[in-house]
């Protein structure tokens, strides 16, 4: 279960990093993009860090809830 609330950078919350991720990777992944929709685990990985505002290390739970949300594999 993901703690939406486990602060990760200087008030930012896992939750605030989804938010922000959320309607830039829901247009990649649904097709709406230039950009292919992500199909591995190690792409999703470097374009989360490389997207996320502030912070450009890896976040596991963000992570995890795009990979499960996204049915991304290995």
């Amino acid at each position: 279960m993901t703690d939406f609330d486990k602060e990760i950078w200087e008030g930012w919350t896992v939750g605030d990093f989804i938010k922000k991720l959320y309607p830039i990777l829901s247009r990649i992944q649904d097709g709406h993009s230039w950009q292919s929709p992500i199909t591995t685990s190690e792409g999703l990985r470097t374009w989360l860090k490389d997207n996320q505002p502030y912070y450009k290390r890896h976040i596991p739970e963000v992570f995890q809830y795009f990979k499960t949300k996204y049915k991304i594999e290995e």
